[in-house]
């Protein structure tokens, strides 16, 4: 009876991380399509703002800083975790956690200043298209950072069987997604936009 229950739970796993990589595809399209979108509207400005009247070099190098630090406090995490040390886990995390929400307060006080400056995503294509691709990927670090906080109590309160060691490291692995969404991010968006001007 152990051996089918066993034998259940690992195709149930499997399906899981299958699930997850079919997930993590389709999470790639969309932000290939917002892209695409962003590169073949970002000089429709109509005579609104411009990327490089708008973006400050300090508060974007300071996002990356944050985030691309995230990803490196993340993977010691993740190792703390295949070591079986929860408590190191859970600081790792903590400050992974802590890292991405210093990072997601930058991201919304950089849109609250585009707005008081009259730079919405009804002014123009570009602004559109970069409150779009931006704001999709904040709102993927606010659900990573929700996953993160569950991960945390999981570690915390439970046993690390290999199934809850599977789910942190798929919630691991969706914020390495992300830090390297932001790579292009920063290059495509913030970087061409600062040089343009």
């Amino acid at each position: 009876m152990d051996s089918i229950a066993k034998e259940i739970e690992i195709k149930e796993s499997d399906i899981n991380i299958f699930g997850f990589w079919v997930y993590l595809m389709t999470d790639l399209v969309l932000f290939a399509v917002l892209f695409a979108c962003f590169i073949v509207l970002r000089d429709s400005t109509f005579g609104g703002p411009t990327g490089a009247g708008l973006f400050q070099v300090s508060s974007v190098l300071a996002e990356t800083l944050f985030l691309l630090t995230s990803s490196f406090t993340c993977s010691l995490g993740t190792y703390a975790i295949h070591r079986k040390e929860k408590n190191q886990a859970i600081i790792w995390f903590a400050v992974t956690f802590a890292l991405g929400l210093a990072f997601l307060y930058l991201e919304i006080s950089e849109f609250a200043t585009f707005f008081q400056q009259g730079a919405t995503p009804s002014r123009s294509a570009f602004l559109s298209s970069f409150f779009t691709l931006v704001g999709t990927h904040g709102l993927h670090i606010a659900i990573g950072l929700l996953w993160m906080v569950v991960a945390m109590f999981h570690i915390g309160l439970r046993p690390l069987s290999p199934h809850s060691i599977s789910k942190i490291f798929r919630m691991a692995f969706f914020w390495h997604f992300l830090d390297f969404v932001w790579i292009f991010i920063f290059t495509v968006v913030y970087g061409m936009g600062l040089l343009n001007g």
